[in-house]
């Protein structure tokens, strides 16, 4: 029995009973996707990109079984949970951020779905949602896209987005302990020994210093318990390198 193709707001609906959003849509084009083939043989008609907004999907998350059983990575295995069970309703296939190979173009996919701009954080940037969004996972099913679906564009011009070249004083680059951001550039390596540090106690708890300056979106912020658990999880994930050893001095007669 083939799957019947769902709407959009189908999609929604499913996504709201776990605190989701449906992020857009896109029509795949061999020029510029990998070749999805979904259950059947069939090749994808559609991608569907679902994901976080602020910390709608907090209470769901924290109220899962995967939350506190002890084991790593809870919120994919939660957003995996979900994304696999809708993709067999539906007769296709979820795909995610986190894993691979392959990988899947997950930036450029927003790009083509929503209205987003490229930001001196190196994140793209939601005129309502400002930074405060992320995306769990894809959807790919059968089926024609419907109107609404996104057609395939050429990737984002690189530079700043009208939202961060209009904003006064570019607070987010003025304010990391470290100066990990350039607005070209992320010092990740600058930023992890920062975070393993008794003085990036503040950004471990509170969130990232320079994606809180951030003015647009400032209602979607995460609250302190969201934000410290995804610090303790980038922190965790991303060791910093350590420096290499000093060379020891030559013995006299070697």
């Amino acid at each position: 029995m083939v799957a019947t193709s769902p709407s959009a707001d189908d999609i929604g609906e499913a996504l709201a009973g776990h605190g989701l959003f449906l992020r857009g849509g896109l029509q795949p084009d061999p020029a510029l996707d990998q070749l999805l083939v979904l259950p059947g043989g069939q090749s994808a008609g559609v991608v569907w990109m679902a994901g976080v907004v602020g910390a709608a999907h907090w209470a769901s998350f924290s109220a899962s079984s995967f939350f506190a059983d002890g084991l790593p990575d809870p919120l994919d295995r939660w957003s995996q949970a979900i994304g696999d069970e809708l993709a067999a309703r539906w007769g296709g296939v979820a795909l995610y951020p986190f894993s691979g190979p392959p990988y899947w173009p997950f930036q450029q996919w927003a790009t083509r779905a929503e209205p987003l701009q490229n930001s001196p954080l190196m994140l793209r940037i939601d005129p309502v949602y400002g930074l405060w969004h992320a995306y769990r996972f894809a959807l790919a099913l059968p089926g024609s896209p419907p109107a609404s679906v996104a057609v395939p564009v050429a990737a984002a011009a690189p530079g700043l987005g009208s939202l961060c070249l209009q904003c006064d004083g570019q607070p987010c680059l003025q304010a990391c302990p470290v100066s990990a951001f350039d607005g070209a550039s992320y010092r990740v390596e600058t930023c992890l020994g920062w975070l393993h540090e008794a003085g990036g106690e503040p950004c471990m708890q509170q969130g990232c210093l320079a994606r809180r300056a951030c003015p647009v979106g400032a209602a979607y912020r995460y609250p302190a318990e969201v934000a410290a658990f995804h610090m303790k999880a980038f922190a965790a994930h991303h060791r910093p390198v350590p420096a290499p050893a000093p060379a020891l001095p030559a013995v006299p007669g070697d």
